[in-house]
């Protein structure tokens, strides 16, 4: 079959992509961003053609999805619709290729692109999978019997899908541009579980998530200890974070992670208790656990001279925090520098002081404007960087014209965080450094 796919620069549309490419599809896509993503190395690995103009010729036969960042009124989707084109929602797509597969569903507010990668890093190195990482990061073959996907909620997107097994991280306040309230994203994560056709794996010191009914098999984990699997004795150090694990009151294992931070013990546990469901023995998933290296944009560490920078996909207040943390785990003795990125006027605005919170986390706090594709300035009046950098002393704005300040940070631990695009600034910085 032939696919288009408008928005293929975005990190699922990306991932889609290869993944339609490897299961024997002709794909194509389009993009409004002419400038270089790290989620396009997927694509050029495949020759997957990426067109930036509305000018070719597109099969009568082709199938088109698109990025949700494009609104009805964009051109090349008015277009495509023009030629008659069939469009298929873009969640819908995924919900049909994983009926083919045993596949697991990894859902969450936060979380899902760690635990997923280390799922699927653990089942490569046993028993094979195919994997969907919302980091541009897919493979598939229809010889491989798992797939691995990232379960989103945004716009309800997960409804789609009915997994054989599932994971639900965490539940939090997280995209009020299309959920009413905290009730409504928890009854929608409900709605997915019990689509689950096997078992559903959570996280059982989530207060929502024990509000959910359950109709699917479920298995609680967490830290307290009237989980079915309880994570004990933990031991967070500047080389990685260890921990014992529990299962009804009897011990299991112990297991180290070459990751920072008591929330990424969490996601390693959802995911050793998944891939023990799949029969993968502790001692695999142990020594599997020790080389795993994380998901693009997750934690991302380069080393310039004496300066350290860490590129990472947080881009809300909850993640924001326990990512700085896990950075002062690491680097207790260095000051901590955040360039923070925000995205969409709405998460700014309903979200502004717990941003502000957050960022206080580090010593030295700087954010650019907003940087939004898919909400625009007009329709939200007043709502610029600044309202966060009101409630943070000696905090700054800054551009990727205009990084004089920030250039005075060499020598300290810099973390770029943001969903947007951020390649821009960072790059910016190091080269003022190099």
């Amino acid at each position: 079959m032939k696919y288009y796919c408008i928005g293929i620069k975005g990190t699922g549309m990306s991932t889609l992509a290869q993944i339609l490419s490897d299961l024997g599809n002709e794909v194509s896509g389009y993009d409004d961003a002419t400038e270089h993503k790290f989620t396009q190395d997927g694509l050029e690995k495949r020759n997957i053609k990426i067109y930036y103009d509305n000018n070719h010729n597109i099969d009568k036969d082709t199938i088109v999805t698109y990025s949700v960042a494009f609104n009805e009124e964009h051109k090349e989707l008015k277009r495509v619709k023009e030629l008659g084109l069939k469009v298929v929602k873009y969640n819908e797509i995924i919900g049909n290729l994983m009926n083919d597969f045993n596949s697991i569903g990894v859902a969450g507010t936060h979380g899902k692109t760690t635990t997923s990668s280390i799922i699927k890093h653990i089942l490569e190195q046993t028993i094979g999978c195919n994997y969907f990482i919302g980091a541009g990061d897919g493979k598939a073959s229809k010889h491989n019997r798992y797939f691995v996907f990232e379960s989103d909620e945004f716009n309800r997107h997960f409804t789609a899908y009915h997994p054989t097994y599932s994971i639900i991280t965490n539940i939090e306040l997280e995209h009020l541009e299309c959920y009413k309230d905290i009730d409504d994203i928890r009854n929608t994560f409900e709605i997915f579980a019990n689509q689950t056709k096997n078992k559903v794996i959570v996280n059982g010191d989530n207060e929502e998530i024990r509000k959910i009914t359950f109709k699917t098999p479920v298995i609680y984990y967490g830290f307290k200890r009237q989980n079915d699997y309880s994570v004990r004795n933990i031991d967070l150090n500047t080389e990685n974070s260890s921990f014992d694990l529990y299962y009804n009151d009897v011990f299991l294992e112990h297991f180290t992670i070459p990751l920072f931070g008591k929330h990424m013990i969490g996601n390693a546990t959802a995911a050793i208790i998944l891939c023990r469901e799949l029969g993968i023995s502790l001692s695999e998933i142990k020594e599997n656990l020790l080389t795993f290296k994380n998901a693009k944009r997750r934690f991302a560490e380069e080393v310039i001279n004496d300066t350290i920078i860490i590129d990472d996909y947080a881009h809300h207040p909850t993640e924001i925090k326990v990512t700085l943390n896990a950075v002062r785990q690491k680097y207790p003795n260095k000051k901590l520098v955040v360039v923070f990125v925000p995205n969409t006027y709405s998460r700014t605005r309903d979200f502004k002081d717990e941003f502000a919170s957050s960022l206080k986390t580090a010593d030295k706090v700087y954010l650019t404007e907003i940087d939004s594709n898919r909400e625009s300035a007009e329709d939200y009046p007043g709502i610029t960087s600044k309202i966060i950098t009101d409630e943070i002393p000696d905090s700054e704005l800054i551009s990727i014209n205009d990084i004089a300040n920030l250039k005075k940070e060499a020598g300290s631990v810099v973390c770029f965080m943001g969903c947007a695009y951020v390649d821009g600034i960072l790059n910016a910085f190091k080269k003022e450094i190099s």
